[in-house]
């Protein structure tokens, strides 16, 4: 950049011939006494060196030479001073190039240089050529750096040392020397030249807004150095970092058109920190609804605080994504669970609280609640030190009363409960290694349809994906992988678990799950579960198996459908009901499995495929389809694929209603289930009472509660007249109801197709 050729712009000031009034005495600002009038100084127009001088004898102890001339200057504008001098007599004075800068308003740019590098005349009648450059930025061979803030300067020279010296001195010249700093053609605009020092304490945030004011679409270059930051900035064009910035934790940098996790890692040259800040940027509108990480790796030793990282919200509900990159724990304390023991009290009014909580100001919030009658997955959603009271996630089946529970708060490496509230933040293609040290995410307090999407939890030591309140409503897991860090281990001696979540339509879709003691918790309901494989087994004979996939809710609504559901159980409890026996509430119902094949191998006969389990009395199942399943044991058979786990409570298999349970496939499954069941029955003597049982092939072994038909297949005979006359049935005979009697007018002989149900099918 040159100036007086792209501007058109005369910097030197005029001539001396010209006139010395155009010279002050001492600052060159209007109103000051020029060397016109002064005793000491003269036009000298010629000279065997100089073609015209001012000569002037030193008669203070700085005699300065300014013009009044206003040289302009702007940023990324650098100007060179040249002045040629020779001592004629007397002392032998020094002498610098100097000048004065103006502010826009005519005052003095205070704290900067004003006169360059010092020569002592060391002869008489030799010329001497001093220089300086003055500029905006800070940079290498700028003699005088005056920063964005000085427009204008008198430029002249100064002499110092003795007095009595005379000398001449010739025409002042300044010239634009920008060239040699700013490589206009590169398209960059250096914040050095909008006056940033980089001295990692001066606050150049000034600086950094004038050069995006100035650069018009041009790269921002921030060279090299530690550039201070104390407020939020903003730049809207491309910026590239060779130098690194330090800003405070609230203040934020927003690169509007460089926003991606690469370029704020050389903005910090520090990879969480980094992250910190470009997630800080993406929560306060910038303009972007994704933080690409560019496919990066963050190496954490501890968990991240996402809303200590945001500072300035704990509520957000517009759509935001992180996409494309790893976050790896490695080896430290700081994955350390909190484990705090507290007696509390629990009462079933207060279905969702626990008071009188000692130490409660240790109790984290999303803490793991473990004591006598406390369900699975339920977590501390929120604390009062003042009242000593912990909310709960889920209601607490056997616990009324006083004991002591036990706290354990599990690190995330992202950890978003500081957010009272976050939806539609969504994770693509990112891959949290856990390495068995850290858990993965814990979401937000509150909020709906979060997402994961092609992501990898891979060795959690903990948990992967844990809801400690609401934010659960309407998540979907869509085609991501969970790998245990427990595969070695038998399925007894697990403890990780893949996700939890608390409320409504949860989508899991196309994932694939390896080894956890269990892969999902699942308290809520309208939840779909479609082409996944979760495979939970190990090398043991006859090993135990844990639910896959526990319900925790009785009436859920859900689809299982086309899922690979290997080497565990559907479980399906009512332990998230303060009061689990049945009264007025829904009881089990509201199932479907579909299109799923279920496989497992080296298990006891008693393995069951499908597992209900009442935490209290008088429950029944009240809709549940099981259709074109698959079911098959390898390496052993198993007595069937369902039942009842009677820990605490047995169904009430009198008030079953619709079920259905067919077009099923069984391998290896001795006793194979329908509803409706169809049975051929024949009877080889003559008897008014046909017994038929349907023990074991209704479901659960329920009992035959109703019949659909009675169809004769062949000729009814009594003796040897044949029998034209209908029979009627009784239901649910027997001593467990499983048998149907078909009753005749009189004794007969024949053979029958009968189909009964273990349920009322309205």
């Amino acid at each position: 950049m040159n100036k007086a050729i792209t501007d058109g712009i005369v910097f030197t000031p005029p001539p001396f011939s010209a006139g010395l009034n155009g010279w002050s005495t001492q600052d060159g600002r209007p109103g000051e006494n020029s060397y016109a009038t002064a005793t000491n100084a003269a036009f000298v127009p010629a000279d065997q060196d100089f073609s015209g001088c001012l000569e002037l004898q030193k008669i203070t102890g700085t005699t300065k030479v300014r013009s009044f001339t206003q040289t302009p200057l702007e940023p990324g504008c650098y100007l060179q001073i040249t002045a040629r001098i020779k001592l004629i007599s007397g002392a032998f004075p020094s002498v610098r190039i100097a000048g004065w800068p103006g502010r826009a308003n005519g005052n003095v740019v205070g704290g900067v240089p004003q006169f360059g590098p010092s020569t002592t005349l060391t002869g008489y009648g030799d010329v001497v050529e001093i220089k300086a450059v003055v500029g905006s930025g800070n940079r290498g061979g700028v003699d005088m750096v005056w920063g964005k803030d000085a427009i204008y300067g008198h430029f002249g020279i100064d002499l110092t040392g003795p007095n009595g010296g005379i000398v001449r001195i010739d025409d002042i010249e300044i010239e634009d020397v920008s060239g040699a700093y700013v490589n206009q053609q590169m398209g960059t605009v250096d914040v050095r030249d909008f006056g940033a020092v980089g001295d990692g304490v001066t606050d150049d945030h000034d600086a950094f807004e004038a050069a995006d004011a100035a650069a018009n679409g041009r790269e921002i270059l921030v060279p090299a150095g530690t550039f201070h930051l104390a407020d939020s900035v903003t730049l809207e064009n491309p910026v590239r970092f060779v130098g690194t910035l330090t800003m405070p934790d609230a203040a934020r940098l927003t690169l509007l058109k460089s926003f991606n996790l690469p370029s704020y890692i050389d903005a910090f040259d520090d990879e969480v920190l980094a992250f910190k800040k470009a997630f800080q940027s993406l929560l306060n509108f910038n303009d972007h609804e994704s933080l690409d990480m560019g496919g990066r790796r963050l190496q954490l030793t501890e968990p991240l605080d996402m809303q200590a990282a945001v500072g300035n919200k704990d509520r957000f509900n517009i759509r935001r994504v992180i996409r494309n990159g790893q976050f790896q724990a490695d080896p430290s304390s700081g994955w350390d669970s909190d484990v705090v023991t507290s007696q509390a009290t629990y009462s079933t009014s207060n279905r969702k609280r626990l008071t009188g909580v000692t130490n409660v100001a240790n109790i984290a919030v999303g803490s793991l609640v473990e004591g006598t009658g406390v369900g699975r997955e339920i977590y501390v959603a929120a604390r009062n030190v003042g009242a000593q009271t912990v909310d709960l996630t889920q209601p607490l089946y056997d616990a009324a009363g006083t004991q002591v529970f036990t706290f354990t708060r599990f690190k995330y490496m992202l950890d978003f409960s500081g957010f009272e509230q976050m939806s539609m933040m969504n994770f693509d293609d990112v891959d949290f290694q856990c390495q068995g040290e850290a858990s993965a995410v814990m979401i937000a307090r509150d909020g709906i349809s979060l997402q994961f999407r092609d992501c990898h939890f891979t060795r959690p030591k903990d948990r992967g994906i844990t809801s400690i309140g609401t934010a659960c409503q309407g998540m979907a897991i869509d085609r991501c992988q969970f790998v245990s860090d427990e595969s070695p281990l038998k399925v007894q001696d697990r403890v990780s678990i893949g996700f939890n979540v608390n409320k409504n339509d949860l989508k899991v879709r196309d994932c694939r799950i390896l080894h956890f003691k269990h892969f999902g918790i699942v308290a809520g309901s309208g939840t779909m579960m479609t082409g996944n494989h979760w495979f939970h087994g190990d090398t043991e004979t006859q090993g135990v198996r844990k639910g896959g996939i526990v319900f925790t809710t009785p009436n859920i609504k859900t689809l299982i459908t086309g899922n690979y559901i290997d080497n565990n159980f559907i479980e399906w409890t009512n332990e998230h009901d303060e009061s689990p026996d049945f009264f007025n509430q829904f009881s089990f119902g509201g199932l479907t499995l579909t299109g799923n094949i279920f496989t497992v191998n080296d298990v006891a006969p008693w393995f069951k495929y499908i597992v209900v389990k009442p935490y209290g009395t008088g429950h029944t199942i009240y809709g549940l389809t099981i259709t074109g399943n698959v079911f098959r044991a390898l390496n052993g058979n198993i007595d069937r694929v369902e039942g009842v786990d009677t820990t605490f409570a047995d169904l009430d298999y009198n008030k079953t209603r619709n079920i259905v349970v067919h077009g099923n496939t069984f391998h290896a499954v001795s006793e194979p289930i329908w509803n409706p069941c169809t049975l051929t029955h024949t009877e080889a003597s003559d008897s008014s009472s046909w017994n038929i049982d349907f023990a074991p092939s209704l479901p659960f072994g329920g009992k035959a509660r109703t019949v659909e038909s009675v169809v004769a297949l062949n000729t009814i005979q009594s003796g040897s007249t044949t029998v034209y006359d209908n029979p009627y049935v009784l239901t649910g005979q027997g001593t467990d109801g499983s048998q149907i009697k078909v009753n005749w007018p009189s004794a007969c002989r024949g053979k029958v197709t009968v189909t009964a149900r273990m349920d009322n099918p309205q």
